[in-house]
């Protein structure tokens, strides 16, 4: 399957998951557990759970984002630590890995910056906080199914990408002193 093709599918299976009566979270992780090789057993989705609005309606980063990062997590994440038996040059690759160039914060970096770009902010109360005294009203509804149908489109083009290419990628806001 071609990746517009497949991430086209993804897109839509979390937005109709929105209707299933999933969350914001387990809508993409569900989706993207469920049609990509992921190696994650689709259960795996409860783990999304708690981050529904924004961690359990907290308002804190919109779920729809937390579950676009766990399921790029589980393509592009760790499993382990860099083999060796001296501790200290273990935790200098291990730094390498992450803050590097290549670097695997430089795939996960742009999940959030792409999704700010499209929606003007990250966090839960922000994007929903004109429906706060209506949360369970339909416009707030049909809001958050575009917020997880774009957000699935941005994991699943982020899993199906080439890895060292992504995190060869720029930082993007917030990483002023990594820049190249």
């Amino acid at each position: 399957m071609e990746k517009e093709e497949l991430t086209e599918k993804i897109r839509q299976r979390a937005r109709k998951n929105f209707s299933l009566g999933y969350n914001c979270a387990e809508c993409i992780t569900e989706a993207v557990f469920s049609l990509a090789d992921t190696g994650m057993h689709v259960d795996a989705k409860r783990c999304a759970t708690g981050f529904g609005g924004g961690i359990g309606l907290f308002g804190d980063t919109c779920g729809a984002l937390v579950g676009a990062v766990m399921a790029v997590s589980a393509v592009h994440g760790r499993t382990e630590l860099p083999a060796g038996d001296d501790q200290k040059e273990i935790a200098k690759r291990s730094k390498e890995q992450l803050y590097g160039k290549p670097g695997i914060y430089r795939i996960f970096n742009q999940i959030p910056n792409r999704f700010k770009e499209k929606f003007g902010h990250t966090l839960c109360r922000e994007l929903a906080g004109k429906w706060e005294s209506e949360w369970l009203c339909r416009d707030h509804a049909l809001y958050c199914r575009e917020i997880i149908t774009e957000t699935a489109g941005i994991a699943a083009d982020l899993i199906l990408s080439d890895k060292d290419e992504l995190a060869s990628q720029p930082f993007g806001e917030n990483v002023e002193n990594l820049r190249d």
